[in-house]
């Protein structure tokens, strides 16, 4: 399986961070080895000062499809989740200040969390979810899908114009605002229309 990461997917993320608005969805891959192990902790790598949380609703591919359309889409996936795409800034903001590839700052062991999923039947519509994620108690970013400048189908079209989807892949739809650094002993939740999916312990 693979993990597919779409990127400046909300405005007030791409204002934050002085980032150009996209033409269309930015793409990259984490390795399945990204995953951080369920009941585990987090862990701040060594090579980096800066990570970020970013967090993000999940999508899991059910079945294998290439070159979907945007009205079929919605088959390919009957569950919704959180997660989160953490980030080591300082090493990203190093490589794109060169011209390289993210990689090293996106998809290094631990730095993707996949909370529990829930069926997507529960929602009236996946283009209106609310989630946030809190810090030691504090709420530090609050999203909403109807704010995604490309909708859940929609990104399910354009990455599998370019990438075969298959059973279990996962889908990061971007992360809002609000995306900060982590310290050692920060607590995250979390929570998708509020029901908590992750509790992550830094370390």
């Amino acid at each position: 399986m693979k993990l597919i990461c779409i990127g400046r997917n909300y405005v007030d993320h791409i204002d934050e961070l002085n980032n150009e608005r996209p033409e269309e969805p930015v793409v990259f891959i984490k390795p399945d080895s990204a995953i951080l192990p369920k009941e585990q902790d987090f862990y701040i790598p060594e090579f980096s000062n800066d990570v970020h949380y970013e967090v993000e609703v999940l999508v899991k591919i059910k079945k294998v499809g290439k070159h979907i359309a945007k009205e079929f889409a919605h088959k390919y996936y009957d569950e919704i989740g959180l997660g989160i795409d953490f980030t080591a800034r300082d090493l990203q903001s190093k490589l794109k200040a060169k011209g390289l590839p993210w990689e090293k700052a996106k998809g290094f062991d631990g730095a993707a969390v996949i909370g529990n999923w829930v069926p997507k039947s529960k929602f009236k519509s996946v283009d209106d979810l609310r989630f946030s994620l809190s810090k030691n108690g504090e709420k530090v970013q609050n999203g909403n899908t109807a704010l995604m400048l490309w909708k859940i189908d929609e990104i399910i079209a354009h990455v599998s114009t370019y990438f075969m989807l298959k059973k279990g892949d996962i889908i990061f739809t971007g992360t809002p605002a609000g995306v900060g650094k982590v310290s050692p002993n920060d607590y995250l939740v979390g929570s998708l229309e509020d029901e908590k999916l992750f509790e992550i312990n830094v370390r």
